[in-house]
């Protein structure tokens, strides 16, 4: 009996921290992808960042399924987020396109995570109203991932014009309906 028990109260348990368990899987590929990529393996970085994007699509709807949507889930996305789709991505592409820029793409790397890092911020302090206000990070890190297909094709100079213009399409104030 105490075998059942205890048996009853770890599944509970188990299902109480399942969306936070695919939230520290979405962060720890985009930490595997920023290892990748400082080791020069940029084909499984993308991957990587991929399949943190698939973590982090369903971490949210497992937390409404199973009403386990909490603060510290929320706050724990946003650090995920924050290296999956702001720094992991940076990276990436700091590394293919703009590292021949200099300060110049540091600094643009730089503003794009800043910018994707105030943007979850902004995210973590407002009310739930159906919409999200600024393009999300995660939409900006998986269009800045895919660009990496178009390394051999794309001038250098296209990838600093990218992180800008997501940057203050992060930043921005436009609306969004969530889907």
């Amino acid at each position: 009996m105490i075998f059942i028990e205890r048996m009853d109260h770890t599944i509970k348990k188990l299902k109480s921290q399942t969306a936070n368990i695919l939230t520290i899987g979405n962060m720890s590929f985009g930490g595997a992808a920023l290892m990748a990529t400082l080791n020069g393996a940029y084909s499984y970085s993308v991957l990587f960042i991929f399949i943190a994007a698939f973590l982090d699509r369903f971490d949210g709807i497992v937390a409404r399924k199973l009403n386990q949507e909490s603060a510290l889930g929320k706050q724990l996305d946003s650090m995920s987020d924050i290296i999956s789709f702001g720094v992991a991505p940076a990276i990436l592409i700091y590394q293919l396109a703009l590292i021949d820029f200099g300060i110049a793409g540091m600094i643009f790397t730089v503003i794009y995570i800043s910018s994707g890092a105030f943007r979850l911020a902004r995210f973590n302090i407002s009310e739930s109203n159906g919409y999200f206000t600024g393009l999300p990070i995660t939409a900006a890190g998986t269009v800045l991932t895919l660009s990496f297909f178009g390394l051999s094709v794309l001038p250098p100079v296209f990838y600093m014009f990218l992180m800008l213009i997501s940057s203050l399409l992060m930043i921005s104030t436009f609306t969004l309906k969530k889907v």
